[in-house]
């Protein structure tokens, strides 16, 4: 028990911060550095620890944060960049195609045109060389034309 009264006086629990105030030394407090005052600065070391850790963590997310918007705009720009190539891109295409569907349409008009007036052009020759026939033969005219009035008729019936 002597002891423990002996603890008791050399150490005091301070009603400040619940510190303890070591007595044991003569009463001589600023001569060496007592345990609450260790216990004090160690912890100001670790709060202050702490404060810098969460300062650094928060100024770290701050920048990744701003890090990730950057990304996400740059892939969004990126995204619509490509998008627009690809419609003019696609744009191009179709406008190219139609040229050329537009061109080769052209081209076929106008063989269509050149073969009507050939034929035209034959047909009306055929028309005169058997007119003139027909002027030099009347008579040869006439049995051709019955021949195939014959034939036609015939060609009818069958159908």
């Amino acid at each position: 028990m002597e002891q423990s009264s002996v603890r008791s006086e050399s150490q005091s629990f301070a009603a400040s911060g619940g510190q303890y105030k070591d007595t044991s030394r003569g009463g001589a407090a600023g001569s060496a550095p007592s345990i609450s005052e260790s216990v004090a600065r160690g912890r100001d070391a670790i709060g202050s620890a702490a404060n810098e850790a969460m300062n650094s963590a928060g100024s770290d997310l701050q920048s990744l944060r701003a890090d990730l918007n950057s990304l996400k705009d740059t892939v969004a720009k990126f995204v619509s960049q490509a998008g627009s190539e690809a419609a003019k891109s696609a744009r191009e295409v179709t406008s190219n195609v139609a040229d050329q569907v537009g061109g080769v349409a052209s081209d076929l008009a106008d063989r269509g045109a050149g073969m009507a007036s050939v034929a035209s052009d034959q047909a009306k020759s055929f028309a005169s060389e058997l007119e003139s026939m027909a002027r030099r033969n009347p008579i040869g005219a006439i049995a051709g034309a019955v021949v195939i009035g014959v034939l036609i008729g015939l060609m009818g019936r069958r159908s």
